[in-house]
């Protein structure tokens, strides 16, 4: 394989805070192979924040980025408390050319949500997104407080205090569970109004395969099919589904940087509480060390970690996958499926994902529907209404 154009990155993710105040059954970073985060400074220290807005502004000068995404990260972000995010931000924007935009984004479980937290959001522009699973049943199936208790009626009220400043509502992030209905889940998320709604399938692979009533059955594939039959036929409804919407942009011959399906390589990098420079984090859920590079903010640039081996694999598009995704007419929709899904100790990540056949029932789902309403997958027309 020939080297290919490097891109540069583009969204850089803070580990500002590696602790949690909810303890999530399924949790990539706390309940799965890699306990690393355990072992790391419960919260990103100034001089480890100044030294990584430094690299990201010395990354973003060198690349000459108009603008970059900054998302803060955990655990649960907000234990770092107020004084100290707000010490964080300032010292992103500082360390950033002036020239360039930045565009804050957070992720939180919404439990510790407050006025207070908004009057800074809204100061400095952060968008945030909350994760819930569902209605209360659904939602406590795993993601429950370190007590065992419902977390649902904290977030819930978190997420009612966010949608007052609708414009810093960045929408809701919910992981695919089997037991849960899908159009049930749907639609009492669509409920909140988010301009967004963000499906993730569990963190499985080839080793640890996701739970399935019937291994002969996509059934996440099934799961995810019904959810976009709702959200198509709520027309009131004026939310996206992201990963739906994925599959209609890169079957119509869009070519983004989509992190879970596309060939289009990358573009984010992790920072992590202690410095160190990270691959994906959601390689946690892989084994021991699948995310760790070697680097650090304090003694390398971000560039150096554009041509780290680990990442190499990351960068040739359909070429880094086995010849069962070479050879798929859908490869450049579902591009062998998210990285962690594909891994097997044997074979590395050059297999297909552990939900191929889910993916594939689900883009040609989605794909017959297009041509139901006119459209024809990869001419770039849009459907009519």
């Amino acid at each position: 394989m020939t080297d290919p154009e490097v891109p540069a990155f583009r969204t850089f993710i803070l580990k500002v805070a590696n602790r949690c105040n909810i303890d999530c059954d399924y949790c990539f970073v706390f309940n799965s192979v890699d306990q690393a985060a355990r072992r790391l400074p419960a919260r990103m220290d100034p001089t480890v924040a100044r030294t990584a807005a430094r690299r990201i502004g010395e990354h973003t000068s060198t690349h000459g980025l108009r603008t970059i995404h900054v998302v803060l990260h955990g655990g649960e972000p907000l234990l770092v408390g107020i004084r100290h995010m707000q010490a964080l931000l300032e010292t992103v924007r500082a360390e950033v050319p002036t020239r360039t935009i930045v565009r804050f984004e957070l992720q939180t479980n919404g439990t510790l949500l407050s006025d207070a937290w908004l009057e800074l959001f809204e100061r400095y522009e952060v968008v945030v997104g909350v994760s819930l699973d569902g209605p209360p049943h659904a939602n406590d199936r795993h993601r429950l407080t370190h007590s065992g208790r419902s977390s649902t009626a904290s977030a819930v009220r978190g997420i009612e205090l966010l949608r007052s400043k609708p414009q810093l509502f960045a929408g809701l992030l919910a992981v695919v569970d089997l037991a849960n209905d899908p159009v049930e889940v749907h639609d009492y998320l669509a409920t909140f109004a988010p301009p967004v709604i963000d499906f993730g399938l569990p963190h499985a692979t080839h080793d640890t395969p996701p739970y399935r009533t019937d291994p002969t059955v996509p059934e996440y594939g099934l799961w995810m099919s019904r959810v976009y039959d709702a959200w198509l036929n709520r027309p009131e409804c004026q939310h996206s589904v992201r990963m739906l919407e994925d599959i209609v942009a890169l079957s119509s011959g869009v070519r983004g940087s989509v992190e879970t399906l596309g060939l289009a390589p990358p573009t984010s990098i992790v920072i992590e509480s202690d410095g160190s420079i990270e691959a994906v984090d959601t390689l946690r859920s892989v084994e021991e060390g699948a995310s760790w590079l070697g680097l650090d903010v304090f003694r390398h640039t971000l560039d150096k970690a554009l041509s780290h081996p680990k990442l190499l694999h990351r960068r040739y598009g359909a070429a880094a996958l086995g010849e069962k995704c070479r050879a798929c007419p859908l490869v450049h929709v579902c591009g062998g499926g998210y990285l962690p899904h594909r891994f097997s100790t044997n074979r590395g990540y050059r297999n297909p994902s552990v939900y191929c056949a889910d993916l594939e029932f689900l883009i040609r789902h989605v794909q017959d529907s297009l041509r139901q309403h006119g459209w024809n997958p990869y001419s770039g027309a849009a459907p009519s209404s």
